[in-house]
């Protein structure tokens, strides 16, 4: 599930056609931790999760896994 999550997030932020540095400025984090999210086992606090789907218009019953689109 994990996995999945992190896939859908990875290719949504590389859809978006912003940088990891405008994402994390959009979202309140460091880029760092953008990359994070698709790199590595630590997801978004569920704040910051919201507003990444809100900033970048992403459905977040899709990225997780209780929508297919």
């Amino acid at each position: 599930m994990m996995e999945m999550i992190k896939e859908r997030l990875r290719a949504e932020l590389k859809a978006s056609g912003l940088t990891t540095v405008e994402i994390a400025k959009k979202i309140g984090v460091s880029p760092e931790m953008v990359t994070q999210y698709t790199t590595t086992k630590k997801l978004p606090r569920l704040d910051t999760f919201a507003r990444l789907c809100i900033e970048l218009d992403l459905s977040a019953d899709y990225i997780l896994g209780i929508k297919n689109s």
